[in-house]
């Protein structure tokens, strides 16, 4: 394969693999070397890449892999999951501070979720792959990915509306 050939297949999930990697990770380097060291791996191995049904998923379960060892490893015993993906600038200053302050909720509750979860609502709700993929990236039944996959969403709203309904009494 050469490298036309290889960007052609690389290009569209080029950056999906950085976002993933930013989920998992707790800065833009860490992302960044993660995504780079995906990208490499992915040259380095370009000929088996006709052998597998989707490459996408293969450069995704690799990007988890490595980001997971990553945070295993000794020198990263300081990262955590963070998420800063979405602002929107068009919206008033009032509703942008309420959507920041809703977002950083969002952002601590699945901080709280078991790793699983977290990569499970990080590959759904966010990188919309479909259960089949997610099924594949992470080697897990569709059936327990949406069982995993609709806890972590109710723990994030029974948190959300605790947040949110704090100090309202209800008669």
């Amino acid at each position: 394969m050469n490298e036309r050939e290889y960007l052609k297949i690389v290009t569209p999930f080029k950056d999906k693999i950085f976002r993933v990697a930013r989920r998992l990770l707790v800065s833009v380097e860490e992302a960044e070397d993660a995504t780079q060291e995906v990208l490499l791996k992915l040259w380095n191995n370009r000929q088996k890449f006709k052998d597998y049904n989707s490459p996408e998923a293969f450069a995704m379960t690799m990007t988890k892999n490595w980001c997971f060892d990553r945070l295993k490893s000794k020198q990263a015993q300081n990262l955590k999951i963070v998420h800063n993906n979405y602002e929107d600038h068009s919206q008033s200053l009032q509703k942008s501070i309420e959507v920041n302050d809703s977002l950083r909720w969002v952002e601590k509750h699945m901080e709280a979720l078991p790793e699983k979860q977290k990569l499970i609502l990080q590959l759904r709700d966010i990188e919309q792959y479909e259960f089949n993929e997610i099924a594949k990236i992470l080697d897990m039944s569709e059936a327990t990915i949406r069982v995993s996959l609709s806890r972590a969403r109710k723990s994030i709203r029974e948190k959300l509306t605790k947040t949110h309904n704090y100090g309202i009494k209800k008669h």
